[in-house]
C-alpha cells in the first residue's frame, strides 16, 4: 500500500475540517436558538451556566477549526509553490512522519523543539 501524496493528505484533512466546522456551526446555531426560547433569568436558571458554557465551548472549537482550515490552505499553497515539507527555519526536509501527523507543519522537529 502506498503512502498518500501530500496533496491527498492535506485535501482529506481540509475536507474533514470543513465538515467539522459545518457541524459545529449547526450546533452553535442550535444553542443560540435554544437559549432564545429559554428562561432569560440566568441567575436563577440552573441551565443558564450550562448554556453559556456550551456556547463558549462551541465558539472556541469553531475558532480553532477555522484557524486550522486557514493553516491547511497555507499548506496547499506551499504544496503548489514547492516549499511543502521544507523547514521554514533551517531549510531541512520535514520528515514524512511529522507531516503525516501534522500536515500543517512548517518546521522540522529540531527547530520546533528549539523554539525557533
Amino acid at each position: 500500500m502506498t503512502e498518500p501524496s501530500p496533496e491527498d493528505l492535506v485535501q482529506a484533512e481540509k475536507e474533514s475540517t470543513i465538515a467539522r466546522i459545518e457541524a459545529l456551526s449547526a450546533e452553535f446555531d442550535d444553542i443560540v436558538a435554544g437559549a432564545a426560547d429559554a428562561n432569560s433569568d440566568d441567575e436563577h436558571d440552573p441551565e443558564g451556566s450550562t448554556v453559556a458554557f456550551e456556547r463558549a465551548r462551541v465558539s472556541t472549537l469553531l475558532s480553532q477549526g477555522r484557524a486550522y482550515l486557514e493553516a491547511l490552505e497555507q499548506a496547499q499553497g506551499r504544496i503548489a509553490d514547492g516549499t511543502y515539507g521544507v523547514c521554514e527555519q533551517c531549510g531541512a526536509a520535514i520528515p514524512p512522519d511529522r507531516l503525516a501527523a501534522l500536515p500543517t507543519a512548517r518546521t522540522c522537529i529540531q527547530c520546533r523543539a528549539a523554539g525557533s
